[in-house]
């Protein structure tokens, strides 16, 4: 200091290191307030179930909206802060917010890339743009994921707790990133109204016999669509193969049958079509992220 001035000095905020994993289930805004915050560069992921947020970011506003209690139409938001900046909320919707945030610092992200030379030029060029956006709608496997993240086993505490958020958060981020990459490479072939009614049907079919013995030619005669047709067509609507989805379908039959009826596990591994329970119980942890009988009411 000289002649009594006074010498102003801007710490900045020490950048963390890791993951961090948020939830909010209930309150219709971040903050009550309009305050000013200091943003250090990273990564964002919002998994945005129910609420409207409004947010600015350096003058630029971000609205994100997954619709209220009763029409849902979840989102999820990127967001690449590649440099310290201002945030402020702007509240302006009494919704009750659903949704998980994932953040990771930026020079994570700069390492995780620098260790990968080859890495994809869409994902380098996302991460190099400050305020760079991307949004779309979640795949059902997503959005249990988030899902689970809100509302986890009451067996997961403490370190347990932790480990079961960030396992799901990156679940959460690679399909994320896999959404980006892929979006202009899957631009040329967008199914047709036509291809997309027909997936649909097969869907439907599907989603009212999933606790029958399902075959391609059976849903293909009741349907009226053609095997290879079926094929084609519906992992282009969806992202997922039919037998995957019809997999998936029934092992979440086989969860909320557990939370609900508290069946039991043999049960459950039958109604998700396994003869064997370890099998079951296999793909159920590698689904859900907890065995069975943690899901067992």
């Amino acid at each position: 200091m000289q002649g009594g001035g006074v010498l102003n000095i801007r710490i900045k905020p020490e950048i963390p290191e890791h993951l961090f994993v948020g939830a909010m289930d209930g309150p219709a805004s971040c903050t009550p307030d309009d305050n000013l915050y200091d943003v250090w560069p990273k990564f964002l992921i919002m998994v945005l179930l129910q609420g409207q947020q409004h947010f600015v970011m350096d003058g630029a506003h971000f609205r994100i909206d997954a619709g209220d209690e009763s029409h849902h139409e979840p989102v999820v938001f990127m967001l690449n802060v590649a440099q310290a900046c201002k945030l402020r909320f702007v509240n302006e919707s009494t919704t009750a917010l659903r949704k998980v945030m994932i953040s990771a610092p930026l020079p994570w992200i700069d390492r995780l890339i620098r260790s990968q030379p080859t890495s994809m030029p869409k994902l380098r060029a996302f991460f190099s743009e400050h305020l760079a956006t991307f949004r779309f709608t979640p795949s059902r496997h997503l959005a249990q994921v988030a899902e689970q993240i809100l509302k986890p086993p009451a067996s997961m505490a403490g370190e347990l707790l932790t480990l079961h958020r960030n396992s799901h958060a990156f679940d959460i981020m690679c399909e994320a990133c896999s959404v980006l990459v892929q979006e202009d490479e899957a631009a040329p072939h967008q199914p047709t109204a036509l291809s997309r009614r027909q997936s649909e049907k097969v869907r439907d079919y599907i989603l009212a016999h999933v606790r029958e013995e399902l075959s391609l030619d059976r849903i293909a005669r009741a349907v009226g669509i053609s095997t290879s047709s079926i094929q084609r067509h519906f992992k282009d609507r969806f992202g997922i193969t039919v037998s995957d989805f019809i997999r998936q379908e029934r092992l979440e039959s086989a969860r909320a049958a557990l939370e609900s009826e508290g069946i039991p596990i043999a049960q459950a591994a039958y109604l998700a079509g396994y003869r064997n329970p370890s099998s079951f119980t296999t793909a159920f942890k590698k689904a859900y992220g907890v065995s069975p009988k943690h899901r067992r009411a």
